[in-house]
């Protein structure tokens, strides 16, 4: 029988000593997320609707390095962002949840509205337990609609109607709605 540890080769020897245990460090390698959605590597877009969605489920933030990447079962890499690594799927008005691209779901923090300086879409931060403060998420077509649907306008500023509940809406998207004395 073969003693195992004369023949083996360290783990030191096999990865180099004083090399850090775990993943190589994390590097952009050409993946891009637009302000509006798309995905594109290396400059060409990603035109796969299977992968895109993989990839939208796939982004994860890592608040120890502070970057985003795409996490596909032991693979992952960093990504590069315009604007937002997540986008508001779905507002469900009833309830004030919000559907995010990654599949979660939160509460949408309204005090947190703001519009972009891109071109105007709602933004709102999520994930408020990773990091402080949370992370930018932009709204699609589609759920700004929704959203927009429910917001009326009073004096003085414009109310959002989740359900039973009316929420004012930060001053920061807009002034007060102007009225006819």
């Amino acid at each position: 029988m073969r003693s195992l540890s004369k023949e083996s080769v360290s783990l030191e020897e096999k990865v180099g000593a004083g090399s850090p245990p775990g993943p190589p460090p994390l590097e952009p390698f050409g993946l891009v997320l637009h302000h509006d959605a798309r995905w594109s590597h290396e400059g060409q877009p990603i035109l796969n609707r299977k992968l895109r969605e993989k990839f939208d489920r796939s982004v994860v933030y890592l608040p120890g390095e502070a970057k985003y990447v795409v996490r596909i079962g032991h693979f992952r890499g960093e990504i590069e962002l315009e604007e937002a690594g997540f986008f508001v799927r779905d507002l469900e008005m009833e309830t004030g949840e919000v559907l995010l691209s990654d599949g979660s779901r939160e509460i949408l923090l309204v005090e947190s509205l703001r519009l972009s300086p891109r071109d105007g879409a709602l933004l709102c931060q999520v994930k408020a337990n990773l990091v402080g403060g949370g992370l930018p998420a932009r709204f699609s077509h589609s759920a700004q609609a929704e959203f927009l649907g429910g917001v009326e306008p009073e004096a003085g500023g414009f109310f959002l109607v989740l359900g039973a509940r009316r929420v004012r809406l930060p001053g920061t998207l807009g002034p007060a709605p102007p009225w006819d004395d």
